[in-house]
């Protein structure tokens, strides 16, 4: 027995990576899965259904369900049709893990339109355009009367979070998903849906490059605290039924560490009940900036 048992769940971008990782470990705690990836380059090129498959071939060969899908989640038609598949395939659709993405990294002032519009597309709309079609359909249900078990899980990124130095489009995609995640949480727990979003630190193909000794692998017998595998265990526990009152929240998971960002919260102010002068708001700032807790630095910066 597993605590996904029966589930159906979508993992996009797993044919390598975390999306793997999660694909097998939902598999393994008895959910049927789609297993959703274009088989690209990092950068979003040369498109393959290769690597969905292997991951396809991997859970059936331990006695799990899955399917693959070459769908384009970041195009609206093509993500309604992924949707579509799980619950023409498996009889429903519980679970939508958003993980696809690509890097385009440059620094800021190097940055080129086109990389901005694919970076954008692939992560915003890719999370947007699955968990959209997936909600009319939990929606649907719940209007008929029939019970919910929705889950929606999102991956933002310390970069979005924090920012990163040379990823200002990744950092500024990653951080519109975790807003995103708290107007889904928001909006959707009314019909029995949550909405949670990981912030991970593992070894994919993004990292392996940009931060090459923290990614680097360990020998054998020591934990490998960069292994995507470690991630997964939070998205099965939040993909399952056990998690109904957890929404609206941020994770950050790095080996065995779980933890909460806490975020997106009021900080001092200082209320004159009148419009203000340009020359007194400097000293106001500055006491309220002596209030203020110190943010977290950019990755990078230093």
């Amino acid at each position: 027995m597993g605590i996904c048992d029966d589930r159906v769940v979508i993992v996009t971008g797993a044919g390598r990576g975390l999306g793997r990782a999660h694909a097998l470990a939902f598999a393994a705690e008895g959910a049927s899965v789609i297993v959703n990836d274009l088989g690209v380059a990092q950068d979003g090129s040369d498109p393959s259904d290769t690597p969905a498959n292997q991951v396809v071939e991997e859970i059936k060969a331990a006695g799990g369900n899955a399917v693959s899908s070459n769908h384009d989640v970041a195009d609206w038609n093509s993500a309604a049709e992924m949707i579509q598949l799980a619950i023409d395939t498996f009889g429903g659709l519980d679970v939508v893990v958003n993980n696809a993405g690509i890097v385009r990294d440059r620094m800021f002032v190097n940055s080129e339109q086109a990389e901005w519009e694919a970076v954008l597309r692939v992560h915003v709309m890719g999370h947007a355009a699955p968990a959209r079609h997936a909600a009319s359909y939990w929606r649907s249900r719940s209007k008929a009367g029939e019970p919910v078990s929705g889950r929606i899980i999102n991956t933002s990124s310390g970069a979005g979070l924090m920012g990163s130095i040379a990823q200002a489009a990744y950092s500024a995609a990653k951080g519109a998903i975790a807003s995103l995640t708290l107007v889904q949480a928001a909006e959707l727990g009314r019909i029995g849906v949550t909405a949670n979003a990981i912030a991970p630190a593992a070894r994919t193909r993004m990292t392996e490059d940009a931060f090459k000794d923290m990614m680097a692998e360990v020998g054998e017998g020591t934990f490998d605290a960069m292994d995507p595998a470690n991630v997964s265990p939070l998205l099965v526990w939040l993909g399952s039924q056990d998690s109904a009152d957890v929404t609206g929240r941020v994770f950050e998971v790095e080996g065995g560490i779980i933890g909460i960002a806490e975020g997106f919260r009021h900080g001092p102010r200082f209320d004159k009940g009148a419009r203000w002068e340009p020359s007194e708001v400097g000293s106001v700032v500055r006491d309220l900036l002596a209030e203020a807790i110190e943010p977290t630095p950019v990755y990078g910066a230093g």
